[in-house]
């Protein structure tokens, strides 16, 4: 029997009142159903991560965030938009590391007033100089429309369609790139 992927549900925001968890954990329940990986919701805020090169790099939550990346095969990325892009924060814990994100696979769940996709293109870039391969199906959340009152989450039905679609090529991915990780270990033995 072969082993199940280990996939990571990241959430982008660590602001007070933030809705990520409320999608993260919608994400978590429809992968759940499928049984065809291991998914967690992975937190940043959990990690407490410093501002890049302002401290020593000796902190606790540095070692455990790469720890926990280097553990994952893909990643899913709740992300919203903040003045056209993704939050800074996430880009903080994103750049803490490199290595830990070669030849893995990534998903976009985004939303915003125009579903997130200004932040998602954004984080394609950085994910290609990560060699982070992100799929191309790509759901997008409204605050408008999948929020009441925007702050509680309430998705729209036809979202279930492109999140099958981008978990069914996030798990193709991953499982694709695995061996190239293997390889790069043995190299480095």
């Amino acid at each position: 029997m072969e082993n199940k992927l280990n996939m990571g549900i990241i959430l982008g925001s660590t602001r007070d009142a933030r809705v990520s968890p409320q999608v993260g954990e919608w994400v978590k329940e429809i992968a759940d159903e499928r049984d065809d990986a291991n998914y967690e919701i992975v937190d940043i805020l959990e990690y407490q991560l410093p501002f890049l090169g302002t401290t020593d790099g000796t902190e606790p939550g540095i070692a455990a965030w790469n720890e926990k990346i280097d553990s994952l095969d893909g990643f899913v990325f709740v992300v919203q938009e903040y003045n056209h892009s993704y939050t800074g924060v996430l880009k903080n814990a994103i750049d803490h590391l490199r290595e830990a994100w070669h030849d893995k696979a990534a998903g976009i769940v985004s939303y915003g007033s125009t579903g997130g996709a200004r932040a998602a293109e954004h984080l394609r870039g950085v994910f290609a100089e990560l060699k982070i391969a992100d799929v191309r199906v790509h759901p997008t959340l409204s605050l408008f429309t999948d929020f009441e009152n925007f702050t509680t989450f309430n998705p729209a039905e036809l979202h279930l369609v492109n999140m099958n679609a981008m978990l069914d090529q996030v798990n193709a991915w991953s499982k694709a790139l695995k061996p190239l990780r293997v390889k790069e270990e043995e190299a480095v033995k």
